[in-house]
This record gives C-alpha cells, sequence and structure tokens, in this order.
C-alpha cells in the first residue's frame, strides 16, 4: 500500500513538475514573444511608413512644390481620380515607384525637372535686386569663412603671431557689421511703412500687407495679429543689428563687454529666422478655402463698380505712349529741371506714389539711404581698422556703394517704361536695362525730368495713361453730345484715324448699352423698323 502511494506521490511529483515546466516554458515563450513583438514595434518606428493622409494634411508638400523644379509634370499624373488627395512625389523605380503598399505608403523624390530649375535660377538671377543681394552674399559668405579659419586655427601657422591673428579678426568683423548694418538700414523703411499700416489698417493697406506676407494674398484668421507679430520681429532684428553696431564702433577689442554683443548676436539671428519660419510655415502660410464663393467673389465686384463709377466720363487710353521730350530737353520745363537736380530725392518719391509704385517716404527714404548711408558706415568702418590697406578698400567700397546707389532710380525707370509700354532705348550694347541704369547713373537730374514729364503729360488710370482731351492739327475736339434716345451713353471723341487711342465709353444706364449693341449686331432690323435714323458715331 506504501508502495503505491510513493509510486503516485512520485508520478504526481513528475506529471506537476512536467506542468511546471510546460507553465514555465510558456511563460518564457509567452515573454520571448512580446519582447519580440515590442522590440518589431520599436523597430518599426524607425521603418515604419506614415499615413499619407497624415502627411498630406500636414501642409508641408504645399509648401515645397510651390517651386517649378519640384513639380511633377503631366505626362507622370496618375489617370485615376479616386484618391482624395493628389500624389505630388512620384519616384522612377517600376513598379509603383514607392516604398511599402497599401494604404500606408511614402513616396519619395528620386528625379528633379533640372531644365525647370536652370529657368527658375536664370529667372531669379536676371532680377536687379536678387543681383545686389548675391553680392552682399558673396562679401558676407567670404567673411564668414576667413573668421571661421581663424577661429578654427587653419591658419595658425600662415599667421603664427597670435596678435596679428587678433588684428585681422577684428578687421573682418568690423567689415561682417558695416555689411549686415548697410543691409538693415536699407530695409527699415518698408518694415517701419508696414508698422504704421498695421496700426491704421484701413481696407487698403489690409491688401497690400496681405500681398507681402500671406500665401498668395489671401485673407487669413488673425492675419492682422500674425502680421504685427513677424514685423515686430523684423524690427527688433534691426534694433539688434543698430545695438552691436554701437558695440563695435565705441569699443575696441580688449574694452569691448562681451554679454551685450552675445545678447545682439543671439537676438539679431534669431529674430529673422522665426520671422521667416512663421510666415511660411505658420498661420499666414497655410492654405485657406473660402466658406462661400459668392461672398468671396462679392467685394471683388462692389470693387469694380466703385472703380468704373469713379472714373471720368470719357478717357483715352493710349495705347504706344512716348517719352515727354529727349533725355536732355530740360528748356521744355525748367521748373521741373531744378526740382530735379536740387531735390532728387523727394521729387523721385513723389513721382512714384503719383504713378502707383509705392508710398512717396519709403521711396525717399530708401534712395537717400542707398546714396549716403554707405559712405557713413564703411568710413566709421575704415576708421576702425588697423591696417592702412584695408582701410582705405573699404573706404573706396563706401563711397562707390554711394555712387552705384542712383542705379535704385534706373531700376524704377525699367519699371515705369515695361508698366506704362513706354519705348526702349538700346543705346548701350542693344539692352534697354542696361541703357535705362546708364541713364540715371551718369544724368540723374535729366532722367527724373523726362519721367515727371511724360507722368504730367498723361492721366494714369488702371497702369495706363490715357489723356483727357485730345488734339488734332491744334484744335481741340469737342466732345459731341448724344441723342436723346440713346439715354445717355456719354460724350464721345472722334480722333483721327492715325492716332494711336483706344476709347473707353462709361455708360450712365444700361439701357444705351443695349440700344447700342442692338445697333451692331442688327442694323438692317433697326433700320427697317425705323426709316429715319441718325447713325451712331462709331459708325461714321
Amino acid at each position: 500500500m506504501e508502495s503505491m502511494v510513493q509510486s503516485e506521490t512520485k508520478e504526481g511529483n513528475l506529471n506537476g513538475g512536467k506542468e511546471l515546466k510546460d507553465l514555465n516554458t510558456m511563460d518564457v515563450e509567452r515573454g520571448r514573444l512580446y519582447q519580440k513583438r515590442g522590440e518589431k514595434g520599436y523597430l518599426d518606428f524607425l521603418r515604419a511608413d506614415p499615413s499619407k493622409e497624415s502627411f498630406f494634411k500636414s501642409g508641408f508638400l504645399s509648401r515645397i512644390f510651390r517651386f517649378p523644379f519640384l513639380r511633377r509634370s503631366r505626362s507622370q499624373t496618375p489617370s485615376s481620380s479616386s484618391s482624395a488627395y493628389p500624389d505630388p512625389l512620384r519616384t522612377t523605380a517600376s513598379g509603383g515607384g514607392g516604398c511599402g503598399t497599401g494604404p500606408f505608403r511614402f513616396l519619395f523624390v528620386k528625379k528633379i525637372n533640372w531644365g525647370s530649375l536652370v529657368i527658375y535660377c536664370k529667372k531669379w538671377v536676371k532680377h536687379p535686386m536678387n543681383m545686389a543681394i548675391l553680392v552682399w552674399l558673396f562679401f558676407v559668405a567670404a567673411c564668414l569663412v576667413v573668421l571661421f579659419l581663424f577661429m578654427a586655427g587653419l591658419l595658425n601657422q600662415a599667421i603664427p603671431e597670435k596678435s596679428a591673428r587678433n588684428k585681422w579678426t577684428e578687421i573682418f568683423n568690423q567689415i561682417l557689421n558695416a555689411l549686415f548694418t548697410i543691409m538693415c538700414l536699407y530695409q527699415h523703411p518698408r518694415i517701419f511703412h508696414h508698422l504704421v499700416l498695421l496700426l491704421q489698417w484701413g481696407p487698403d493697406d489690409g491688401t497690400e500687407l496681405r500681398g507681402v506676407y500671406c500665401k498668395k494674398g489671401e485673407r487669413k484668421p488673425h492675419d492682422r495679429a500674425n502680421m504685427l507679430f513677424v514685423v515686430i520681429l523684423l524690427h527688433l532684428t534691426c534694433f539688434a543689428q543698430y545695438g552691436l553696431c554701437y558695440l563695435f564702433w565705441a569699443y575696441t577689442s580688449k574694452t569691448r563687454p562681451g554679454w551685450p554683443q552675445i545678447l545682439c548676436i543671439v537676438f539679431g539671428t534669431a529674430a529673422p529666422v522665426i520671422a521667416a519660419l512663421y510666415t511660411f510655415l505658420g498661420p499666414l502660410g497655410k492654405k485657406t478655402e473660402s466658406e462661400n464663393d459668392e461672398e468671396a467673389q462679392r467685394p471683388v465686384a462692389m470693387a469694380e463698380e466703385t472703380e468704373l463709377s469713379e472714373h471720368k466720363p470719357y478717357e483715352l487710353v493710349v495705347i504706344s505712349p512716348e517719352w515727354n521730350g529727349g533725355l536732355f530737353e530740360c528748356r521744355n520745363d525748367p521748373s521741373v529741371c531744378c526740382l530735379s537736380f536740387f531735390l532728387t530725392f523727394f521729387f523721385f518719391g513723389w513721382n512714384m506714389q503719383r504713378l502707383g509704385f509705392g508710398n512717396m517716404y519709403v521711396h525717399t527714404c530708401t534712395f537717400i539711404l542707398l546714396c549716403c548711408a554707405p559712405v557713413l558706415v564703411f568710413g566709421v568702418t575704415a576708421h576702425n581698422v588697423n591696417d592702412d590697406g584695408i582701410r582705405y578698400i573699404v573706404g573706396i567700397a563706401g563711397i562707390l556703394l554711394c555712387f552705384f546707389g542712383f542705379l535704385y532710380g534706373g531700376f524704377w525707370r525699367i519699371q515705369m517704361r515695361k508698366r506704362f509700354k513706354l519705348p526702349a532705348n538700346t543705346f548701350c550694347f542693344g539692352y534697354s536695362s542696361l541703357t535705362d541704369f546708364m541713364q540715371w547713373l551718369f544724368c540723374w537730374s535729366c532722367s527724373l525730368a523726362q519721367e515727371v514729364r511724360t507722368a504730367n503729360f498723361y492721366y494714369v488710370v488702371d497702369d495706363s495713361f490715357c489723356n483727357m482731351e485730345a488734339e488734332e492739327g491744334g484744335r481741340q475736339l469737342q466732345a459731341l453730345s448724344p441723342l436723346p434716345r440713346e439715354n445717355g451713353a456719354g460724350p464721345l471723341f472722334m480722333p483721327s484715324m492715325g492716332s494711336s487711342v483706344r476709347i473707353h465709353i462709361f455708360p450712365e444706364g444700361n439701357q444705351g448699352l443695349d440700344n447700342l449693341t442692338a445697333r451692331e449686331e442688327g442694323m438692317d432690323e433697326i433700320e427697317d423698323r425705323e426709316m429715319i435714323r441718325a447713325p451712331h458715331q462709331p459708325l461714321i
């Protein structure tokens, strides 16, 4: 009996041990399984494909594909239109051109349209303002590279003395300070004007500011507060640079305090970066859809009606305008000639504003700074440089920059000529733009006087030159009164056949327009109904 109990006990212990072993094995296997699942989940974090919908909703691609060279050609556009989101990224690999299958796919760009990239770069470089920015960036990059070489100790063998290295480091710091100060001075009048517009916030002010800071000039939620934040950051950048400039000019390298210099550098670097990121990636750069197309189109229609109502009863839009007199024909208007020579900056700003090229005070201040600030900034910088050769080079550079400041007037002369379709002069190597620059550079008063005389001769309406009166053979043409049954179609002029004008008629009522259209489309039917009728003037 006892042997039977012992045998059963042994069998039970063995079975229990096997069960415990099986349980332990299952627990271990479960732990390994959970561990593998955890490792797999962690590795999936590194190689998992994010959701296409969440990626496209982030708005990142809409900011990248504003550039034409990153856009996909029509041949690469998928034929199916069932997808809710377009697929702007597409690889050249076969088999779908993407990583992963199913709803989780992430596509990468493997091909760039280099032709569009080259065309975009050429168009960007041809702009005169972009050329000036490239020259400025070249000198800034050169100074930064030299300072990096000094700080990294790569020029210790070439310049073994520490005092000499400190002297050259201070020289390049002074040049960098002058370059950044000049750029802030050039941009500050425009930024200050934007601050004034934000404070007064009229209907036209909001439209102008949205064209600068908002994507596609669209109305954004709380756009005034967002633009004010960006403008304050830009002002902070300018004032930080002015404080750094004071530290470099008022103190030497040995007596200059460290913490104010670091503070100005931090604010001057962080503020423009934050402003740029907030403009492009923040609320101002997001794409918004109008809630109601009719409400979005209603202000435009009202603006057009207001603009038509503000027009004169009759206007002669000049198709091929001409410059009023030659470049050196200043005796035609001596007062304009004197003002152009003695008050160039103020006269230029006033003429630009009435032609629709911006604010008068912004143009005046910018022109003054372009022609006066370089000699002052680079002159003080040259005074703080301890090397005679570099001192003369910096001083001469400031004088040349002041002389080239008159190219600002040449740039806006080009804009005036293109907008109003004025004849071009190709005297300088067959290039009209180069000729405009040279005219302003070597005879600014004559160029400005010619522009003012031309603006006085015409009347500006909707980026076009108009004549309020037409003259033929020294005789002023009188406006003909409309017939009573024409319902006040408005007075008309009868220019000669050789005049290059287009007649604009602004009726006082819609019934007159209907009668005029009926006469043009069906003259035979109208003549049958009314045997005696005076012909309409354009048909004479």
